[in-house]
Formats: C-alpha cells, structure tokens, sequence
C-alpha cells in the first residue's frame, strides 16, 4: 500500500528566482532509499534547499530513514523495495515539470539543480551529470574518467549520476522497469533512443561504499560482465543473482 506523508515547512525563495523567469520548469529531487539514514542527514538538506520539492521513497527500511526524512522537511512515500517502482511511486507524488532521481548516497554539485532547470527551459529531454567518487586513491580518478569518456560517448549515464527527465518524457517511456536491477541502464538506453540526452558538464559526487567492500576492480569487472550479458539478452532477473545486494 503507498504512504504519502508531507512536510509543512516551505523553504524560502532561493536565489535563482530572482534570475529565472516565472515559467521556468519546477525541479523535484527523487530519492530511493533502504536504510539510508546516515546518507540522508549528510545529503537531503543540500537537495531541499534547492529544489522545488524532494520526494524520498522507501523501500522498507528499518533505520530510521523515515524520521530523518520526515524531520529535515522531506516528502516521504513508501511501498514495496525495488529502485525501479520506489522511483515510479517518488515522480507519481511528485508535481514537478521535471524529475531528478537521486541516489541517497549521491550529493549534487552547487548550481546542479539549476543546471537541470536550465536544460529544460532550453528544450532538454533528459539526461544526467558527470561524476566523481568521494574516495582519494588514484584507482578511483581513473574511475572517473572512463566513466565520464563512456558518458560523452554513449550516451548512458547510470543511476548515479543524477539522471534527469521532463515529466512528459518520463511519461512517454513508460517510466522505469520495476525489475530487481538494470532499471537505470534500461531507462538511459531508453532516453537516448527517444532524442537527444543532455550531459551536464557539472559533476556529482557518489559514494565509494561499493567498491570499497567488494574491491574496485572486482567491482568494476563484474559490472562490466553484468552490464554486457543484458545486452546480449541476458534476463535481468536471473543478473540479479550476481549481486550480493540488490538496492
């Protein structure tokens, strides 16, 4: 069953409303979670403070993630876990002209909203940012740059790297897969045959985490095997067997 909770506090008029005209398309931050408490705390507040509205919904945690949410003035809607039906439950509560779906553990760069809102207002069906890894070791600079050399060129970006969509797109593809992974791949691939994708130049800054606890080449490699078996046809219910976690 889905929940809707709201928060009664309004934000006060940022900055941009002084530059951008009146008819300039609202922005709602979607954020799925699963016991993302800590993330939350270390990261809503920066999306609330610029975006229009900031949707977070849950797929069951058991954290606190609720309270958090509900406590630093976030939109909170819950139901059954899957990134793909917790990000098709957070826009269908959204109001906004344009979505931006956000991992919890993922922080925004500043202007990145209004990055996003600009693309829009300029004609941008959809697209992501560039990314950065909040870890230091060299392994993880080299990271980013083939992740962003694949970005330019494909055309793809993943889930973590803030992907945006105007709502009438989002409705056009039918929204995400609710499938146990690849939603975000799906859904890039899906973007990109539809029109254009716009990268923005700005970088998000994602977590380490995963590859941390399962070693970055480890990591790296067994996304790249995954990634090219769906293409080759591969069920992403029987890829899902190969994490150890799905989120």
């Amino acid at each position: 069953m889905l929940a809707f909770e709201g928060a009664d506090a309004v934000a006060p008029p940022s900055p941009r409303e002084s530059v951008l005209p009146l008819s300039s398309p609202s922005v709602a931050v979607l954020i799925p979670v699963l016991d993302e408490a800590e993330a939350l705390r270390r990261n809503l507040p920066a999306a609330l403070a610029a975006a229009d509205e900031v949707v977070v919904s849950d797929g069951g945690s058991r954290d606190g993630s609720r309270e958090v949410a509900r406590e630093l003035g976030a939109r909170w809607v819950a139901g059954p876990p899957g990134r793909g039906g917790q990000l098709n439950r957070a826009a269908a509560a959204s109001s906004a002209d344009t979505f931006l779906f956000l991992h919890a553990d993922t922080e925004l760069p500043p202007g990145g909203v209004e990055a996003v809102r600009r693309a829009a207002a300029d004609g941008a069906r959809g697209g992501a940012f560039l990314v950065r890894f909040d870890a230091e070791r060299w392994v993880y600079r080299l990271g980013e740059r083939v992740v962003n050399v694949r970005t330019r060129w494909a055309k793809t970006p993943l889930g973590d790297q803030g992907q945006f969509v105007t709502r009438g797109t989002f409705e056009e593809l039918g929204g995400f897969r609710e499938w146990p992974i690849l939603e975000d791949l799906d859904f890039a691939r899906r973007l990109r045959r539809s029109g254009p994708v716009t990268i923005l130049p700005l970088p998000v800054t994602t977590s380490a985490r995963r590859f941390e606890a399962a070693g970055p080449l480890r990591t790296v490699l067994r996304n790249w095997l995954i990634w090219s078996l769906f293409v080759l046809g591969v069920s992403p219910h029987r890829l899902g067997r190969l994490y150890r976690q799905v989120r």
